[in-house]
């Protein structure tokens, strides 16, 4: 390391909701820092996932899916969340489902076309195809439509083909100094992701429509010499929402209860006591200043 120049870049990590954002910087970390799960939408705010290995620092930012369709002030919010992302970033790496690409990759095709970024494309999901054969016609519309240096394949959620996408990032990373620590792997806090892997569980069991209705917050964080006790609320917008939040005969905030503090208890790597409340806030996901108290900004 004392022999090569050290490098230092920021990367965003763009696509439509869904394609597997946060399992790829998941699995390039090793280590779970955002949030996934089948439905599209799950991620709400830039999170960075910092790696530092050999001379190189890389600072990947996962950032919601962008989205055309959906006029709510929290849905605004993480358009616009994605869309800073882009234009503060050394490099982009958009990743498109390897079965095709839709009318929304083709807007954020479009929107990357007018910025100065190097542009990696990642094809992710390709264990859902039967031959690499079925990518070419995807590879060449992308080509005509899109100035990427490189077009990779890879399954994140399989690691397969990472550290090839992770090689060609690294390449075209600047030289420049470090920004954070060695040893330091994201910017939020703890007390951010316990909120976090609080609502995945609540994202996982619900309906279409309620998980986008719903967010959480941590009351208190209290680390004590053999235990870590955590208080959180889940906000919903409606009384007939938290009925859902909680379930029969509390069933469903138990439920979620018991795999939060699974989750929590590998990440903090000791005990959790976890308690959970449900309480309403009206039309919170469309009310810009509701938004802010819950800590989108």
């Amino acid at each position: 390391m004392a022999n090569l120049p050290t490098r230092c870049g920021s990367i965003a990590i763009v696509g439509r909701p869904n394609v597997g954002k946060s399992t790829f910087l998941n699995t390039l970390l090793g280590q779970k820092i955002s949030i996934t799960s089948r439905k599209p939408q799950t991620t709400r705010h830039q999170i960075l996932g910092i790696k530092t290995q050999g001379a190189t620092q890389a600072i990947f930012m996962d950032t919601p899916g962008l989205h055309s369709h959906k006029t709510r002030a929290l849905n605004r919010y993480m358009n616009r969340v994605a869309n800073n992302a882009i234009m503060s970033v050394d490099l982009v790496v958009f990743l498109i489902d390897a079965r095709g690409w839709h009318a929304e990759d083709k807007k954020i095709a479009k929107l990357l076309h007018g910025t100065k970024n190097v542009v990696i494309v990642v094809l992710n999901k390709i264990d859902k195809i039967e031959n690499y054969e079925q990518l070419l016609p995807l590879i060449e519309s992308i080509s005509e439509t899109l100035d990427a240096q490189e077009i990779i394949p890879m399954n994140a959620l399989e690691n397969t083909s990472v550290a090839n996408v992770e090689k060609i990032i690294t390449r075209h990373l600047p030289v420049a100094d470090w920004i954070f620590p060695e040893d330091q792997i994201t910017d939020r806090s703890t007390r951010f992701i316990a909120a976090e892997l609080i609502r995945e569980q609540y994202v996982k069991r619900l309906g279409e429509e309620l998980p986008y209705r719903l967010s959480v917050e941590v009351e208190y964080f209290e680390s004590l010499p053999a235990l870590v006790q955590i208080g959180a609320v889940i906000w919903v917008e409606k009384q007939s929402h938290k009925g859902i939040a909680v379930g029969k005969h509390g069933r469903t905030i138990k439920s979620v209860g018991i795999s939060a503090r699974h989750e929590l208890e590998t990440m903090l790597e000791g005990a959790v006591n976890l308690k959970l409340w449900v309480k309403v806030k009206k039309g919170w996901s469309d009310d810009t200043r509701a938004l802010l108290e819950l800590g989108y900004n």
